[in-house]
């Protein structure tokens, strides 16, 4: 059975990953998704993924599956005020179906 949830994904700058991490676990969320990536947008072009020397050009993104949406724009608003004036990123929420997870429970259950 499908459980309606949110999806938050946030992109930005691996040097913050430990950071963030800690925000996700403190705001409650029991886990996380994170995969380097590249792309380009209004900081102009970052690591396409592709090995370097140094880590600190490359990006990260994080996917993290909420109960609901508040939790989700917790997460986001605590990464935003702390990082997004100094670092390049990006936070969305989307609409989510978890399947085949019967560990993804709320407070209430499944």
């Amino acid at each position: 059975m499908a459980k309606q949830a949110k999806k938050l994904v946030i992109v930005t700058e691996k040097i913050l990953l430990k950071k963030i991490a800690n925000i996700i676990a403190e705001c409650g969320a029991t886990g996380y998704t994170v995969v380097e990536t590249g792309g380009k947008g209004s900081r102009n072009v970052r690591s396409s993924g592709q090995p370097n020397v140094s880590d600190t050009q490359a990006n990260i993104k994080f996917e993290v599956i909420t109960e609901n949406r508040d939790m989700a724009q917790n997460i986001a608003d605590k990464i935003a005020v702390n990082f997004f004036n100094d670092y390049a990123g990006i936070a969305y929420i989307c609409d989510a179906e978890v399947l085949y997870a019967h560990t993804f429970c709320g407070p209430d259950g499944c």
